[in-house]
């Protein structure tokens, strides 16, 4: 008998919860009162199980009725987005989204684009990878994700089309109390050379054999930007962040931008572009992603000065 349960049933059930009466379900239904009440009454008998209990004025939900309302509400979610997903890939729209990300995009602004993302394509599934240098390219390349949003590896292979989006400002940073902070005028690649640089490293081969923004042969390498910069706060190092990620860092005294010379004062820009395989470009859903992440602003500002001058603290004499 559970197998002769239908949609039906179930809508009228649940129009009869959120409606509080057979009589209001009836009406938002455009049926009878007495249809809707025999609908639920078959509706029990098939699974057997009292949803309403009818001694009052008005039917009340059982305990009974109030578990099988959450699994009631799960199967008509799923059968309107099966219906809804269906419908989009009639029309060519994409039934999935996937997306691999550039660890040094702004997330905030990704955040934004998806909340959006849902209202507009409700039946289309999001997939989001975050990844750094090569490890942003492998997945289109492989095939793994549609779309990818790249920055870091400045080399972008020919098979691939790219369109570019709002550049990342960056900046050199250390710690409030990195000997490197205290130094007065502008940062030699000597002085640099003494001191430990963090940098970002690659998961994937693509950038086997080459540096990007490497200034010094002292260097820890990490795999995670969040390692990143807790190595840097904790003073492990000095390196380059985007300016979205320290910029509250800066503000608070934490970090300390670096004047380093052949740097410009207002930091460096990281050309950010979003990429897909020529061969495959994006759906109705992507094309919607992508157009819309160029809309979005990004921290491109100048950098923020620490509130407090600090001074260089002084060794101790004692033994």
């Amino acid at each position: 008998m559970l197998d002769a349960v239908s949609l039906d049933q179930l809508r009228t059930f649940i129009a009869a919860v959120d409606e509080g009466s057979f009589s209001a379900a009836s009406r938002k239904l455009l049926r009878s009162q007495s249809v809707v009440s025999e609908t639920i009454s078959k509706l029990e008998d098939q699974i057997g199980v009292q949803l309403f209990d009818r001694s009052g004025r008005y039917p009340k939900l059982t305990p009974a009725g109030s578990a099988i309302l959450g699994d009631a509400r799960g199967i008509i979610t799923g059968v309107d987005l099966l219906k809804a997903r269906a419908k989009g890939m009639s029309a060519g729209l994409e039934p999935e989204l996937s997306v691999v990300i550039d660890v040094f995009y702004p997330i905030d602004a990704i955040t934004q684009v998806a909340k959006e993302f849902r209202q507009k394509y409700p039946a289309v599934a999001l997939r989001i990878y975050v990844e750094a240098l090569g490890g942003a390219i492998q997945p289109i390349l492989d095939g793994r994700c549609s779309i990818g949003i790249i920055g870091s590896l400045p080399v972008i292979p020919g098979t691939l089309t790219n369109e570019r989006l709002p550049g990342i400002a960056f900046f050199m940073v250390a710690a409030h109390d990195h000997p490197l902070s205290f130094y007065k005028g502008k940062i030699s690649k000597e002085v640099l050379a003494k001191h430990t640089q963090i940098v970002l490293t690659d998961r994937s081969d693509l950038s086997s054999g080459r540096e990007f923004g490497v200034m010094s042969p002292a260097t820890w390498r990490l795999a995670d930007l969040f390692a990143k910069h807790h190595f840097l706060l904790n003073g492990l190092g000095w390196g380059g962040m985007p300016l979205h990620v320290v910029r509250k860092d800066l503000e608070e005294g934490r970090l300390s931008v670096l004047p380093i010379e052949d740097v410009p004062p207002d930091g460096l820009t990281l050309p950010m572009s979003v990429v897909w395989q020529t061969k495959s470009p994006p759906g109705p859903a992507g094309r919607w992603f992508v157009d819309r992440l160029k809309q979005m602003p990004v921290d491109t500002g100048k950098v923020p000065k620490s509130p407090v001058t600090r001074k260089k603290p002084r060794r101790s004499t004692n033994i």
